[in-house]
């Protein structure tokens, strides 16, 4: 299993054959500029909320690749709109079984609305159970007693957890997160894009290592083996 940094929250995970990617962003993001959207890879384009940071690049790659998008229904009818012809809706506490693994949206406290202002429907976040293991990714989220009981469901390779704060949750939220999820290996997300999310990034990886964890930091368009 191979996870692909595209900046912000966008990842990418090759597993089983299958390449997911989840909420891209990458076009308008200028600390992307190295990254070619047009290149990234996707056979499914996983979104966990509507905010423009994590749909700018959906529906472009979506018709270029052919992908399926999965996300709530909200999402998924909105794209529809807009030209994504393939897609499979979901919601909270739901689960699927796609050809590469499992996969269950799990609750995230934030908010979500599209581009245009229109409702978004219910942040969220994924849990993606395959043969080569499983992850969990948190979408944008506030700290939740929430994620102990998928720590309690799931044995995790790793996690992709939010960590810049002021919008999600910040170093030492998402370090606690961690010890809820029982997950030794955590890939920080959704920092230093824009101001009111730039951080410490010696001090997050400290925040963690105090608690025995490991924060990577993936520079963008780095990858990592789990």
């Amino acid at each position: 299993m191979n996870l692909t940094y595209y900046g912000h929250s966008c990842f990418g995970v090759h597993v089983d054959g299958a390449h997911l990617l989840f909420d891209p962003f990458i076009s308008a993001n200028p600390k992307a500029a190295a990254v070619d959207v047009d290149k990234v890879p996707a056979d499914y384009i996983l979104v966990s909320h509507g905010h423009f940071d994590h749909v700018d690049d959906v529906a472009r790659i979506a018709k270029r690749t052919g992908a399926t998008l999965v996300s709530n229904f909200e999402i998924v009818q909105w794209f529809a709109k807009h030209g994504v012809e393939k897609a499979h809706g979901m919601n909270l506490g739901g689960a699927w079984e796609f050809p590469f693994g499992r996969v269950k949206m799990t609750a995230a406290t934030h908010s979500s609305s599209m581009p245009d202002g229109s409702y978004g429907g219910n942040p969220a976040g994924f849990l993606v159970e395959t043969k080569q293991g499983h992850f969990y990714y948190s979408g944008d989220t506030a700290l939740t007693r929430n994620m102990k009981l998928i720590g309690d469901s799931a044995s995790l390779k790793f996690a992709v957890l939010c960590i810049g704060d002021n919008f999600t949750m910040g170093p030492e939220d998402a370090a606690r997160a961690a010890t809820f999820l029982e997950v030794k290996d955590v890939i920080g997300v959704h920092y230093d894009t824009f101001p009111p999310i730039e951080i410490d990034k010696k001090e997050a990886v400290r925040e963690f290592a105090a608690r025995g964890l490991n924060l990577h930091l993936l520079p963008v368009g780095g990858s990592k083996d789990f």
